[in-house]
């Protein structure tokens, strides 16, 4: 009977002992309540004993928690509905106070970031929203925090994941991206063209200061052209180079060259030449038919002078201030008729 109470008391023992060892994982920590009092020891991790029955063990986590924030539909400081929902990272700070002071800590923090979400969206303007979300960031970390703290729970992070607009913003926010680059691209263009402009003046500056530079640049175009293997070539010739010849060529040449442009001072003009008139034809002058001898033997000729063209007389027109002269009916001279008939035929006659 001995043996068999001293085994029971060591069974119950046992029990006791296993029912007062606790395992406390090394990201959590123990906190003890002694007939519903907290005390103030707080167990680490390994093992942590307890009384039974009087002490209770709470295990709390202390890791990193992610929680993500559930969409909320909220209206801008400037009147555009919007779609926002963010992730929050946060981790237990003091085991007592989270257990002591709220509930549910993780719900409690997901209200908070809820409300605080609203809050930061009507308080920013869309523009805010949409290009400087770091500073919303650490807004909104800041209103979740501030209560967080006295429930024993650090916010680490508070990120806002996506931010989605209406599909009229969307339009509207496309065409006034696209007139804004076009505005760029004008003001970059213009810019260019000043600074081009300016460049060019100086270029020119520095032409008129030397002219065999305007020539160089002339020659340089040449042979950039000629590179491409093209048949044709199009070379444009300026003024400012024909000065420049102008004023490389000696006084002398100038000289010779006006002298040989001058009309000689003897020699009258087109304009001072009298109308040439047709020679007189045969008709007009009939004296002179009568005057010749008359060929009455055969075998005799006679050699009479060849008319001149008319285009090879030039005879000038009458002016209206002389007197018209008649035409010229003078007989051709004796030694031009030849006889070529015998003497005595000649003597007969």
């Amino acid at each position: 009977m001995i043996i068999y109470a001293l085994v029971v008391i060591l069974t119950l023992g046992v029990m006791l002992l296993a029912a007062g060892v606790r395992v406390v994982q090394q990201f959590e920590r123990g906190v003890v309540f002694r007939f519903g009092q907290v005390r103030n020891e707080i167990r680490g991790p390994g093992l942590a004993l307890i009384v039974p029955v009087i002490d209770r063990l709470q295990k709390v986590n202390l890791q990193i928690v992610t929680m993500p924030v559930p969409v909320q539909d909220a209206i801008t400081r400037d009147n555009v509905t919007v779609r926002v929902d963010a992730v929050i990272y946060f981790r237990v700070i003091d085991p007592v106070r989270v257990i002591v002071n709220v509930q549910d800590y993780e719900s409690a923090i997901r209200q908070v970031a809820l409300a605080s979400l609203r809050s930061i969206i009507g308080k920013s303007e869309l523009d805010d929203l949409l290009s400087n979300r770091e500073r919303l960031n650490q807004g909104l970390e800041l209103m979740i925090d501030s209560p967080a703290v006295g429930w024993g729970v650090h916010i680490d992070r508070v990120e806002i994941k996506d931010v989605s607009l209406p599909e009229s913003m969307k339009r509207s926010m496309s065409r006034q991206a696209e007139a804004e680059r076009e505005r760029r691209s004008r003001v970059i263009t213009a810019e260019g063209e000043l600074q081009a402009s300016e460049k060019l003046a100086q270029a020119a500056e520095t032409m008129t200061a030397h002219p065999a530079a305007l020539q160089l640049r002339l020659l340089q175009t040449v042979v950039e052209v000629a590179a491409e293997k093209n048949s044709t070539l199009v070379l444009p010739f300026p003024v400012e180079l024909l000065r420049f010849l102008e004023r490389a060529t000696p006084p002398e040449i100038e000289a010779s060259s006006e002298d040989a442009a001058l009309p000689e001072p003897d020699q009258p003009t087109e304009t001072d030449r009298p109308a040439e008139t047709a020679a007189p034809s045969e008709i007009d002058r009939p004296d002179e038919a009568a005057a010749l001898p008359e060929i009455d033997q055969p075998g005799e000729t006679a050699a009479l002078p060849e008319a001149e063209p008319a285009a090879s007389r030039s005879i000038p027109a009458p002016s209206a201030d002389l007197p018209i002269s008649p035409p010229d009916r003078r007989l051709p001279e004796p030694h031009v008729l030849d006889r070529t008939a015998p003497s005595d035929a000649h003597a007969e006659r």
